[in-house]
């Protein structure tokens, strides 16, 4: 299983970016999609999850009302839809895909994609 992950960048402050991450060698809908990020000197947190049908999802506070996640089956591609940035959401992005219950809260990666890199400046 593959998890390619794109659509970092730099951006201003205010601005928006789309971050995509491909599946390959998986069932799509057999998995729980999620996105992490980890900031320079800090740990790894998750930022969104998505359940296998895409009907539920869950947001990190920090990021509730600003980013979107979404899941397109036919692409088999989870995107991350990132508005209103702020300098403090500069961080590596990853996706990963869990293979456990179908749980936006309660989600264990299985697999993890590499990171992209989203700059934020203000």
């Amino acid at each position: 299983v593959q998890l390619q992950a794109s659509g970092g960048g730099m951006v201003q402050a205010g601005g928006s970016l789309r971050l995509s991450c491909a599946v390959s060698g998986a069932i799509f809908s057999n998995y729980v999609m999620g996105w992490f990020r980890q900031a320079p000197g800090k740990e790894r947190e998750r930022v969104s999850t998505i359940s296998r049908g895409g009907n539920t999802a869950y947001y990190a506070n920090s990021v509730k009302g600003r980013f979107t996640i979404s899941r397109a089956v036919a692409e088999k591609t989870v995107y991350l839809q990132m508005n209103s940035l702020s300098p403090e959401d500069t961080a590596i992005y990853y996706c990963a895909a869990s293979s456990g219950s179908d749980s936006t809260l309660y989600f264990s990666p299985t697999y993890w994609g590499q990171g992209t890199l989203v700059t934020v400046s203000s």
